[in-house]
């Protein structure tokens, strides 16, 4: 039924705009890891022969970034200030990263499911742009701000989203200079290289701290956020950049000359993502099961299923760059985990968005 105001003379959509404009105000910087994680779970689907579950998903990833991005435009128009604010703000500026990473999530999709370069390219450069873009003002603003908060309020596991962002950048860049000529593809390659050690780099430094954090500051059930999980993540993430590099060593000189030190570190991230699994699961237990807390749907739940598809993802790509083959058993089984949660999360998306609807639809018939 048309909304209509009371005077029945035309259509009403002052309603749906305010409550537009109320949802938009508050959105999550770090939604884009929506993107992250149905990206990453189509590639491991795909990598692991399920072509229709990959393919459904990357279109479905396709029309979540376009929404998101429209989304993302819509609040810098009506709320720059709380856009900007949110951007230089501890606890969510971290958020925003998610941003490159979808981007380059998104394109290596279009490269390894599609086979489409040029898109792929294109969110290559976008993700570049971004990147450069917002570690340097975020890391700035932290850096000079002058109320700052405490180690225990102001640092929580969303600021390694920094460290995916780079290895996402890392990744794609290694998956679209194997489709070059030289000599683009040995510069393209370097390039991926050193993103990938600035990125490992990143992580010692800020685990380090959230480590710290967890051991020596008071923790609450609230306090441990699903984002925790990208300690796990920023490894698998690591791992699967630093696989796609030993699998783009006949090309590169350069890379054939590291091939030790590439092999040991991406074992080493790889066994550090590893150890990173049974204690988040644990902690998990002990927030929902021990201390029940309410588990409901929340956009940053999807930072915590990204993790388990990356997991599955790099370590497939491990175990064939580096002749493992006996940890194939891992991602065979692993997939499923990653889709049950990516499935669960969606759930609770759906039944949130079919709760608002009928909300809306209850408030229009009041009205008219």
């Amino acid at each position: 039924m048309p909304l209509k105001s009371k005077d029945n003379q035309r259509f009403d959509y002052s309603l749906l705009l305010n409550d537009l404009k109320d949802s938009v105000k508050d959105l999550s910087p770090a939604y884009f890891a929506m993107v992250m994680a149905t990206g990453i779970v189509s590639i491991a689907a795909h990598l692991l022969g399920m072509s229709f579950v990959a393919v459904a998903l990357f279109w479905l990833n396709i029309i979540v970034y376009l929404v998101l991005w429209f989304l993302n435009v819509l609040r810098v128009i009506w709320f720059a200030g709380n856009f900007f604010s949110d951007m230089v703000d501890h606890k969510r500026g971290p958020g925003f990263f998610t941003s490159i990473a979808g981007s380059c999530v998104l394109g290596s999709q279009f490269v390894l499911i599609s086979g489409n370069y040029g898109v792929a390219t294109f969110l290559w450069a976008i993700g570049i742009i971004l990147w450069v873009s917002l570690t340097y003002t975020i890391f700035t603003a932290f850096t000079i701000k002058e109320n700052k908060p405490t180690l225990g309020e102001g640092i929580t596991g969303a600021w390694l989203l920094a460290v995916v962002s780079t290895q996402s950048i890392a990744i794609l860049s290694a998956l679209i200079a194997s489709h070059l000529e030289q000599p683009y593809k040995l510069r393209v390659n370097f390039f991926a290289l050193s993103m990938w050690l600035w990125g490992g780099m990143l992580y010692i430094w800020m685990i380090s701290l959230i480590f710290y954090r967890y051991t020596f500051f008071k923790f609450s059930p609230g306090d441990l956020t699903p984002p925790y999980w990208i300690n796990m993540g920023a490894m698998a993430i690591s791992t699967l950049a630093g696989s796609l590099l030993i699998a783009n060593a006949p090309d590169a000189p350069f890379l054939r000359s590291l091939l030790p030190f590439l092999k040991g570190f991406t074992i080493f991230f790889w066994a550090t993502g590893t150890w990173w699994i049974p204690m988040l699961f644990i902690l998990a237990m002990w927030r929902y099961v021990y201390k029940r807390f309410p588990l409901r749907y929340d956009p940053l739940y999807w930072g915590a299923i990204f993790p388990l598809g990356m997991y599955t993802a790099c370590t497939f790509q491990m175990s064939r760059a580096m002749e493992l083959e006996f940890l194939q058993v891992i991602p065979r089984y692993f997939i499923y985990v990653a889709l049950l949660a990516w499935l669960a999360a969606f759930t609770g998306l759906v039944y949130k968005l079919v709760r608002y609807l009928l909300v809306f639809l209850d408030d229009s018939r009041n009205i008219l």
